[in-house]
């Protein structure tokens, strides 16, 4: 069984000027990864959305996850 990435599973924190902390939790295991990036193209495609693509949450997930 999959579960669906959602912009639930994460949290994004203003750290500075152009730079976001963004949490990811997982919604099965409840595991937590943190990165802090500049990467705003990313944030604009997913924070400020209404509806984020599903490719734009994994490229964060994965950016989170990587750290």
């Amino acid at each position: 069984m999959t579960t669906k990435i959602s912009i639930s599973d994460f949290t994004f924190i203003a750290s500075g000027y152009g730079h976001y902390k963004v949490t990811y939790t997982s919604p099965t295991t409840l595991k937590t990864w943190s990165v802090t990036t500049n990467n705003m193209p990313l944030i604009d495609a997913t924070k400020n959305e209404d509806s984020p693509k599903v490719k734009d949450l994994i490229s964060l997930r994965q950016l989170c996850k990587q750290n």
